[in-house]
């Protein structure tokens, strides 16, 4: 019996502050990320490079996740290694605003709904 796949990751545009260069010396700066899965998060952990340094976490991560800078598709560890210090941190910090802010809204939400649910049990004498 085979798995229905779910539906797609939800993607975000961005556009770099300083862009990435093509070969071509076109300039990239608009992009697109998908929102991470677990898999994205667990699977550098494994990675030699990460072991020998975990700051480049964050460059496998970026790679899995950005599916897009100008024409470019093919986003590789390299194509991150290539973008400017600034971009890194641009990316960085929207990969976190992304991910952390659904997953937050939803944590916030869930736990309101279990006070609310459990505060409406207690007022009808329920356990």
């Amino acid at each position: 019996m085979s798995e229905k796949p779910g539906p797609a990751p939800a993607e975000f545009e961005f556009v770099l502050p300083r862009g990435l260069r093509g070969v071509d010396g076109t300039l990239h700066r608009q992009g697109v990320m998908r929102l991470a899965t677990a898999y994205d998060e667990i699977e550098p952990l494994v990675d030699l490079r990460v072991r020998k340094n975990p700051a480049y976490l964050g460059v496998l991560l970026l790679s899995a996740v950005v599916t897009r800078i100008g024409t470019v598709t093919d986003i590789t560890p390299e194509t991150i290694e290539n973008l400017s210090a600034t971009d890194l941190v641009y990316l960085q910090t929207f990969y976190e605003r992304v991910n952390a802010s659904d997953s937050l809204a939803n944590i916030s939400y869930a736990t309101d709904s279990v006070t609310e649910e459990s505060e409406a049990r207690d007022r009808l004498g329920e356990s």
